[in-house]
């Protein structure tokens, strides 16, 4: 008898990339991991997403690749990113993710520029 070692998977077909999930601190009611639809869950949407406000008070971010078999915080890397946005646009970094951002982006090095 033939047996095959084939299985179904469960994993859908985008999860052959990157997906970024926004843990978000809701108070009283705790904390949760916010729910994304699939198809924007990369990290430009993300990015997006804490920009314009659509979290309330983010804790960390988690970067996971089901196909590659990881998954890393990556809080640090999105504070910086964030920052650098906001520096290039001479805006201030939203007030929802102000202290995500300041929690995760660590010494930060400033760069002057001479007139």
């Amino acid at each position: 008898m033939h047996t095959s070692r084939w299985a179904p998977t469960v994993v859908p077909g985008w999860a052959d990339q990157t997906v970024y999930i926004v843990e978000n601190d809701f108070g009283p009611a705790g904390r949760a991991f916010v729910e994304t639809d699939g198809e924007h869950a990369d990290l430009e949407a993300t990015i997006v997403a804490l920009l314009e406000g659509q979290f309330s008070n983010p804790i960390r971010i988690i970067a996971f690749n089901t196909a590659e078999r990881w998954a890393e915080d990556v809080s640090e890397d999105i504070a910086h990113e964030m920052r650098r946005r906001c520096d290039l646009q001479l805006r201030d970094v939203p007030s929802p993710v102000q202290d995500f951002v300041e929690r995760h982006e660590g010494q930060r090095q400033l760069a002057l520029r001479l007139v």
